[in-house]
């Protein structure tokens, strides 16, 4: 009885109303946008407003697939945050192992520089990368957006990897090269697998930068078929008449992949903030 009434005192009260209270602030504008995207026009402009649709309809995803060019966009999505995961894993990987096994003059320094490029916020980098890319010719090609994402993540990226090899002992490691295999499978089959969720956790956040990102693709991009959602969805508001269950829907369709990724993957970022995975 004594530990039941503790779980009720005045201090896990306020706790619980307070996230409670945050909880129902960042994310009814989500119920409202989920529901609103499943009401007819009449319902959506009617006054008092109320949440849950009386005419449960598809119209407005039906008429966001027939009027635009949502698949396109999407694909490109696809495409360009997967690409982006792949080259950023692809760099970072063996640069954060590199800063976490090898000796080497000024390692310490190097891995702080790296952090503090991050702080840098993308407005900042866009007019020199811009100046970059149409120097190399890459302007309104999807290879641009790739290398935008990929050099903004990248600082971010070796840090988090870096922690989670720090985390891992040295032991693991000498025993496989003890028993004859080379760095390279010792990498492979120890280092990596034990490193899992510091990978994914990085890939959980590169995909989310670039498949939400809007100001890259606004400048990079100009051709409608190589844009990517977030732009494809905004450009709906330049329409004479604002169509806002097309547009919710359309907003709902680009949430809905980030969450099905982040519900699949999260048992890998909850093993490895458990485990210790990242230790500073």
């Amino acid at each position: 009885m004594r530990g039941r009434k503790s779980m009720f005192n005045p201090r896990s009260l306020v706790i619980f109303v307070s996230v409670s209270l945050l909880l129902l602030f960042t994310g009814f504008p989500f119920i409202w946008m989920a529901a609103t995207a499943f009401k007819s026009s009449a319902e959506i402009f009617v006054y008092p407003p109320y949440l849950i649709p009386k005419d449960f309809t598809f119209d407005n995803v039906q008429r966001l697939f027939e009027n635009t060019r949502f698949v396109t966009y999407f694909k490109n999505s696809v495409y360009v945050s997967t690409m982006t995961v792949i080259l950023n894993l692809i760099i970072a990987t063996p640069g954060a192992y590199a800063l976490t096994r090898f000796r080497f003059f000024g390692r310490e320094k190097i891995a702080t520089v790296i952090l503090f490029t991050y702080m840098f916020s993308p407005i900042m980098i866009i007019i020199p990368f811009y100046v970059l890319i149409r120097y190399l010719g890459l302007v309104n090609t999807h290879f641009a957006l790739i290398l935008a994402y990929t050099a903004f993540t990248l600082p971010f990226s070796l840090w988090m990897l870096r922690t989670f090899f720090q985390s891992i002992p040295l032991d693991l490691e000498e025993a496989a090269l003890t028993d004859g295999a080379s760095r390279l499978k010792a990498v492979f089959y120890v280092v990596l697998p034990t490193a899992l969720p510091g990978v994914v956790a990085t890939s959980i956040f590169t995909f989310i930068l670039a498949w939400n990102d809007y100001i890259f693709v606004r400048i990079l991009i100009s051709s409608d078929e190589l844009k990517t959602l977030s732009v494809g969805i905004a450009d709906l508001y330049n329409s004479s008449v604002i169509d806002w269950g097309m547009i919710m829907s359309g907003c709902v369709l680009i949430i809905v992949p980030v969450v099905v990724v982040f519900s699949y993957l999260q048992k890998y970022l909850v093993a490895g903030w458990g485990t210790g995975g990242v230790k500073g």
